[in-house]
């Protein structure tokens, strides 16, 4: 378990708070194995009926800690990274996203495999993948001209658009805002409502909803595939060089 991925839980919800400030919360490989331990523990254990995912501070998540990236085994069967996707995107039971300050990159994606998305009022939401030389991963390609249409989605991963909690709202990315300090303290009463519903209803109620979202597991491989291609890139390491430099990158 990462110190970095703090895993609480109050009563029958389990609260996952990403927990890396001073980094902005961005996430490293191991900080998301420690996501997938928690996701598949969540899965196993009875006494745990709904999950929150938040960040810790004035932040939800940066993205990936892209020097970690970087430097990392991309020679790996199965990196961590893929492992949270899949158990996000194979989780039976609900998942509640309470976005606490701005969602870069996978702070975005990962909203569209959460059932509830709460934010608060000043958190914005973007995946500005094509600016950093890579490209849309959780099978965001597919989940999110779904969501938001297909003109917004493009937006938002070609041209870097940037998403205020009432435009989140606005093309059903999320569901509902609330004041900043009042955020975590309405989520929690939501989840606690939540957990006192029955377990079994919820999970078949979740499975009916994403019923004929099989493609989604398909659109993970290939975007992973080309994630891992454009890691090895002349362009990504561009990306990199770039941002160690404080200029703006120049791809060719």
């Amino acid at each position: 378990m990462s110190a970095h991925i703090r895993v609480e839980q109050d009563g029958a919800v389990v609260w996952v708070t990403i927990d890396r400030q001073d980094n902005k919360n961005a996430l490293t490989q191991e900080m998301y194995g420690a996501l997938a331990d928690a996701l598949v523990a969540y899965g196993a254990d009875d006494s745990q009926r709904v999950m929150v995912i938040t960040g810790a501070g004035d932040m939800f998540t940066a993205g990936n800690d892209l020097g970690d990236f970087a430097t990392g085994d991309r020679a790996d069967e199965e990196p961590p990274v893929w492992r949270f996707l899949g158990a996000i995107r194979d989780c039976e039971k609900p998942l509640i996203a309470a976005v606490n300050g701005a969602g870069v990159g996978v702070g975005l994606t990962l909203l569209l495999h959460c059932d509830l998305v709460c934010m608060a009022l000043t958190a914005r939401v973007s995946a500005p993948f094509a600016r950093l030389a890579l490209v849309p991963e959780a099978a965001s390609s597919l989940l999110l001209p779904a969501t938001v249409g297909m003109a917004m989605a493009n937006d938002i991963l070609l041209a870097g658009r940037e998403l205020t909690a009432a435009e989140a709202v606005q093309f059903g990315l999320a569901s509902r805002i609330y004041p900043d300090g009042e955020l975590m303290a309405e989520v929690g009463a939501l989840a606690k409502a939540m957990a006192g519903a029955s377990p079994r209803s919820l999970a078949g109620s979740k499975r009916l909803i994403r019923m004929g979202r099989e493609e989604v597991a398909e659109r993970m491989l290939v975007e992973s595939k080309l994630f891992r291609d454009r890691l090895l890139s002349p362009d990504f390491a561009e990306s990199i060089a770039a941002m160690k430099e404080k200029r703006a990158p120049i791809y060719e």
